[in-house]
């Protein structure tokens, strides 16, 4: 059950690096107006949303204790960047308001992982 979860949980970082990464690249461009979305930011937040399942999934299975507050709020989160990130997709531009919003989700996101004891 331990080598399943760290699979899953190097895939749900894999998620999280894409989404990011597509985020960071896209920096000069957000200040220039021209950034979009692209769809390495819609793989890896949907990576991250069906990694995320399972891995509550195994824990629970394995009877770890989860903080479903925890992971309620992580999921509210993600389901938005990933509705932002999927309506936007197509756009030839996104507004700058939306692409930083998506940029500071996903840092939130992160650091609720890491922080929240």
């Amino acid at each position: 059950m331990d080598v399943l979860t760290h699979l899953f949980v190097g895939l749900h970082i894999i998620g999280i690096a894409s989404l990011l990464g597509g985020f960071l690249t896209q920096m000069k461009q957000m200040g220039q107006g021209t950034a979009r979305f692209n769809p390495a930011m819609l793989h890896g937040a949907l990576t991250m949303l069906v990694t995320g399942v399972i891995l509550v999934g195994l824990n629970q299975a394995d009877d770890n204790p989860v903080n479903n507050l925890k992971i309620g709020i992580k999921m509210a989160v993600l389901i938005v960047i990933l509705a932002l990130v999927y309506v936007k997709r197509d756009e030839e531009k996104v507004d700058k308001a939306m692409f930083g919003a998506v940029g500071l989700l996903t840092v939130v996101n992160i650091f609720i992982a890491v922080l929240w004891t």
